[in-house]
């Protein structure tokens, strides 16, 4: 018994302990962490509460009384009914940054697909940390949501947004034969986003924009700004639907949407703070802008803005690409090794092409928004 013992204490030692196949990957990493070998790396019981283990995922109330001899089914809640009200209390007295990403709908990547518990996304640094994706590989989106809408189009037709944003991504992609480098271009300011959250299974997809301003597209298909440089709060019910409310007059209703919006805003802008990444200031935008949809995958993030911006950034790429503009007016901005990023008017591109790497990130844009 003497060699077996002295094995486990071995084990004990340097952290080493078989890990069930059936555990969540949030599980495995707080066992992890519980189990350091070193105690100073252990978390703290106040640390032990904010672990992903606890935080993500519906959380039921109460357990049925046959849990004991059955697996409970649940009927999960309104996402904005009792679920905010709680929220609503907790996130005005704790300023933990939410979990960077949570799916909001997965259609099955199997078991060879990626775990979503391990992505982690909120700007361009944490995108290009990632292994290199096939940017070819099908399109599979790990979440994705949209601003509600009262008027429903033909079954199966795209949203006129989306099929503005193909059309303008179509004419930089029809620009001519390919170059071998992109052509030399102008560091103008725009307006994009340069930080961003995914917590859309419970809360909702917030962002922080370049002009100060902050928005969150929240889970019931509504959307609430602040707007610098006064924080004039903007709320769409809908799409079309404008309310504007200064921070003392926000209705008691939406006080919990406006709580989980502040909470965004003020972790997005402290890491920019603490990143050195501010971006060069741009003209606040209107009250009406906001993030109409967002898509994501293993292989990048894509947004679309009621403006009709489309950002497009790539995971495990330090690349990200913001098409603005519309019409002849339309503007390419790229970053391949984060700011300043490089403008590119549409009569450049026609007159002097784009490098393959550029379109093929169009291209990619082409195929995320045509797959929804």
């Amino acid at each position: 018994m003497a060699s077996p013992l002295s094995e486990m204490y071995q084990n004990i030692r340097e952290g080493h302990y078989p890990e069930p196949a059936h555990l969540s990957a949030n599980a495995r990493r707080l066992i992890a962490r519980l189990l350091a070998p070193n105690p100073a790396e252990r978390p703290s019981l106040d640390h032990l509460l904010q672990d992903d283990f606890f935080t993500q995922g519906f959380t039921p109330d109460r357990l049925p009384a046959h849990s004991c001899h059955s697996p409970p089914i649940f009927a999960v809640p309104p996402p904005l009914g009792k679920i905010f009200r709680k929220v609503g209390q907790l996130l005005l007295t704790q300023c933990r940054p939410p979990c960077p990403f949570t799916p909001k709908e997965a259609s099955g990547p199997g078991k060879d697909g990626p775990d979503p518990d391990s992505m982690e996304w909120g700007g361009e640094s944490s995108l290009s940390a990632k292994g290199v994706p096939c940017l070819e590989a099908p399109i599979h989106l790990l979440a994705h949501g949209t601003l509600q809408s009262d008027l429903a189009g033909p079954e199966g037709s795209r949203r006129p947004e989306v099929e503005a944003a193909l059309r303008h991504l179509q004419l930089c992609l029809d620009v001519g034969l390919p170059a071998t480098q992109d052509p030399l271009g102008e560091q103008r300011p725009i307006l994009w986003a340069p930080k961003w959250v995914d917590h859309s299974s419970k809360y909702g997809f917030g962002y922080q924009l370049s002009d100060g301003g902050s928005g969150v597209l929240l889970r019931d298909g509504t959307h609430m700004a602040l707007r610098p440089p006064g924080g004039q709060v903007c709320y769409m019910p809908d799409r079309g639907k404008l309310e504007t409310f200064t921070l003392r007059d926000v209705p008691g209703p939406l006080c919990a949407k406006l709580a989980v919006l502040q909470l965004f805003a003020s972790c997005l802008k402290r890491q920019l703070r603490e990143e050195g990444t501010l971006s060069t200031p741009v003209p606040p935008a209107g009250p009406g802008l906001c993030l109409l949809r967002f898509l994501a995958s293993e292989q990048g993030l894509l947004l679309l803005f009621s403006n009709g911006t489309v950002q497009m950034s790539f995971s495990g790429i330090p690349a990200q690409l913001v098409l603005s503009g519309e019409g002849e007016g339309l503007q390419l901005t790229l970053w391949e090794q984060g700011p300043p990023g490089t403008s590119y008017s549409l009569d450049i591109l026609r007159s002097h092409g784009c490098a393959p790497a550029t379109r093929q990130h169009l291209h990619h844009a082409f195929r995320m928004l045509q797959s929804i």
